[in-house]
């Protein structure tokens, strides 16, 4: 998914994570996506920008698109990250400029590595399943890794660990002792935990790791209290396990977490890069791509999608594009 704000702000990814646990609530914002699609944004927030390699979280849904088209996210561009495409319900229809074309269903990973660049479109199917809900996220790329090829996964089989009510779906990386088939680049988390009726339970942590949990459906007891689906529970590092409790039939959330990520990232609209000027090369050649200018090749285009792609927008004003770490210069 792209964020597609036409005047977007400079988001700078950089983590604060601390070493002992904390019960940091972050409140979503609502952004709107093109003409129809709402979100609530969750990450990067003010005061919190990463959990982990994770640098972009947004949920949307349950919308009723019975009679609307849903998901319509034209051809756009992204470097430096991996996209993450996780559907509670509903489908998206996926092309890239790799030549893929694949529909993800709910309960399925859609991993797009964008690397050295990549685009993609992503829209709902004709016909459609009348509810679309779901959670697009992204992972920085490490330095030695975020000028790799771009590659797409699509794994419907999934590993899933279950314990006293509890049903945990690994969507990415490693949880207790099951392996997501997606390949990652830094040591990470991505786990969708389900809560039967009356569920207590303890799961494991990495206590060297920082996590947070997104509330998807209900309001679960996560460490002692309540969360609603427009909030995101930070818990900062040295936690060893994380109590759940189910406070109704549909408790659901989902759990990041990861290895602290010790780099200086620059995010501005869909790149990940290092530094103001690399940014401005990734977006001069995106538009010279969509101009039909051989000079910007970088992301190639995207072959089965009726209309044009997504024009970048202008970057900020100067000094505003520069790479910060944990602890911001607000110089």
């Amino acid at each position: 998914m792209s964020d597609l704000a036409p005047d977007p702000s400079v988001q700078i990814c950089a983590g604060d994570p601390a070493a002992v646990p904390v019960r940091e609530r972050i409140e979503a914002k609502t952004v709107r996506l093109g003409e129809s699609t709402e979100v609530r944004r969750l990450l990067p927030r003010m005061g919190r920008r990463m959990v982990g390699a994770w640098c972009f979280v947004d949920a949307y849904g349950p919308d009723d698109i019975a009679d609307e088209p849903g998901m319509q996210v034209a051809p756009h561009p992204h470097t430096g990250l991996q996209t993450v495409s996780w559907l509670l319900d509903g489908e998206v229809h996926h092309r890239d400029s790799l030549g893929s074309d694949r529909v993800v269903r709910a309960g399925e990973l859609g991993l797009m590595t964008a690397g050295h660049g990549i685009a993609h479109s992503e829209q709902s199917p004709d016909p459609h399943s009348p509810v679309l809900k779901g959670a697009q996220l992204w992972v920085a790329l490490p330095e030695a890794d975020r000028d790799v090829e771009p590659r797409f996964e699509h794994h419907a089989d999934l590993p899933v660990v279950t314990d006293r009510g509890l049903s945990a779906t690994v969507l990415l990386g490693e949880f207790a002792g099951a392996r997501s088939p997606g390949r990652v680049h830094s040591p990470l988390a991505g786990v969708d935990l389900t809560l039967g009726r009356g569920a207590d339970v303890l799961v494991p942590l990495d206590p060297s790791w920082e996590y947070a949990v997104l509330p998807v459906s209900g309001h679960p007891d996560v460490d002692g209290g309540a969360l609603a689906g427009d909030e995101l529970l930070y818990l900062g590092c040295g936690r060893p396990d994380l109590r759940l409790r189910a406070n109704g039939p549909d408790d659901r959330m989902l759990l990041i977490g990861g290895e602290p990520f010790d780099e200086k990232i620059v995010m501005f609209w869909n790149f990940v890069g290092r530094s103001a000027r690399e940014i401005a090369g990734f977006r001069d050649e995106w538009q010279a791509g969509i101009a039909g200018s051989a000079a910007g090749d970088r992301f190639g285009t995207v072959p089965g999608f009726d209309g044009d792609p997504l024009p970048a927008p202008a970057l900020p004003a100067a000094g505003r594009l520069r790479p910060r770490g944990r602890v911001e210069d607000r110089r």
